[in-house]
């Protein structure tokens, strides 16, 4: 197996992401916690792309496919 087929996995706990998605997406606070700044900031002005982003983000979070700033997947 090569190091292109290995799957890295983000330090940040799965359960902390998806609770801050769940309760604060609307203020993209979990896209702060997992290091998007950028995107955290859009999501604060436009509250979570008017609930629409947030639910997304919530989406992708669950099924283990949302990655941090630095492109490691949050899993459980």
């Amino acid at each position: 197996m090569t190091n292109e087929n290995i799957q890295q996995i983000s330090e940040k706990p799965y359960i902390q992401t998806l609770l801050l998605c769940f309760f604060l997406g609307s203020l993209g606070v979990h896209r702060f916690y997992v290091g998007k700044i950028g995107t955290g900031m859009l999501m604060l002005v436009t509250l979570g792309g008017f609930g629409i982003w947030a639910l997304v983000d919530t989406i992708l979070i669950i099924c283990g496919k949302f990655k941090d700033a630095d492109g490691l997947l949050i899993k459980n």
